[in-house]
C-alpha cells in the first residue's frame, strides 16, 4: 500500500477549554488536489498551524510521506511546501534573491538552485521578471513567486491557504490552472483551503470542515452522491449552515 503524502489521524486542538479540532482524520495521495472548504472559524487555520509545526499537536498524529511531524520533523517537513494567506516574500529583494535564499535554507547549491528557479519561473510565465524587486509586482505575480519558491526543493505535498483571495480573475484562474497541472502532470499532493467554488476540478477531492469536525470527505463525485447534492455549493451550505461564493 503507498504511503499518503498526507495523514491525518485522530487529530485534536483546544485553545484552553475552546476544540479548534475534534478527532478529525483524512489523507492526501501523490496526484490528489483535496479542496479543504470551512466558514471562518472552522479550524483550517489551526490545521496547517499542526501540519507546518508552528503549533505542536498532543492528541493525534501527523505524517507526511509517512514520517512524524512531531518525532521526525526535519525528514517530514522537508517534504513539505507551503503558501501561506499572507506574502512571506521579502519586498525589497529581487524574486531570484527571495527564491535563492529558501533554495539555501534547504541546502540547495548555487548552481542547482538556479536551474531549478529557471524552471519554475518559466512554468509560471515569470523568468523575465526574475531581476524585478518583489514590490514592483502585482498580487498575482507575487503569488506565482511564492508557488515557485514553494516547489523548488521538490516536495511531496503542497499546502495552499486561500492563495487566491484578493486577485482578479484571469490571475485566479492562471494559479488553478498551474496547480492542477502540476498534479496530474508531476503527480504532486495537494491540499488546498479556498472558499471560492470555482477554484474546485471535477476531479479533486473535498474535506469539508465545520467546528472543528470533518463533515464529509472523499472524491467531489463520491461526497455529492453520499449527500445527495448537485454541486460542492449544495454540499457546503448543507454540512456547514453556511455559504461560500
Amino acid at each position: 500500500m503507498i504511503e499518503a503524502a498526507l495523514s491525518v489521524e485522530n487529530l485534536s486542538f483546544a485553545y484552553g477549554p475552546k476544540k479548534a479540532l475534534d478527532n478529525v482524520s483524512f489523507s492526501v495521495r501523490a496526484g490528489e488536489c483535496a479542496i479543504l472548504l470551512g466558514p471562518n472559524g472552522a479550524g483550517k487555520s489551526t490545521l496547517f498551524s499542526l501540519i507546518t509545526r508552528l503549533y505542536d499537536a498532543r492528541q493525534g498524529s501527523i505524517r507526511l510521506c509517512g514520517f512524524d511531524v512531531k518525532k521526525n520533523s526535519r525528514q517530514a517537513l522537508a517534504r513539505l511546501g507551503v503558501v501561506f494567506q499572507q506574502t512571506t516574500l521579502d519586498a525589497d529583494l529581487s524574486v531570484t534573491q527571495n527564491l535563492r535564499y529558501h533554495a539555501a535554507l534547504h541546502g540547495i547549491g548555487r548552481k542547482a538552485a538556479d536551474k531549478r528557479i529557471r524552471e519554475e519561473l518559466e512554468r509560471l510565465n515569470m523568468y523575465d521578471r526574475r531581476q524585478e524587486k518583489v514590490r514592483q509586482l502585482n498580487g498575482g505575480h507575487r503569488r506565482r513567486v511564492e508557488i515557485a519558491r514553494a516547489l523548488l526543493h521538490n516536495p511531496s505535498l503542497l499546502l495552499l491557504d486561500e492563495p487566491t483571495v484578493g486577485l482578479d480573475m484571469p490571475s485566479r484562474q492562471a494559479i488553478v490552472e498551474h496547480v492542477h497541472d502540476l498534479v496530474r502532470r508531476q503527480g504532486l499532493a495537494v491540499l488546498w483551503a479556498t472558499h471560492l467554488l470555482d477554484e474546485i476540478g471535477a476531479q479533486d477531492s473535498l474535506v469539508v470542515l465545520d467546528k472543528g469536525v470533518v463533515k464529509a470527505g472523499g472524491r467531489l463525485a463520491e461526497v455529492l452522491h453520499a449527500t445527495g447534492c448537485g454541486n460542492a455549493a449544495e454540499v457546503f451550505a448543507r454540512l456547514t449552515g453556511g455559504g461560500v461564493e
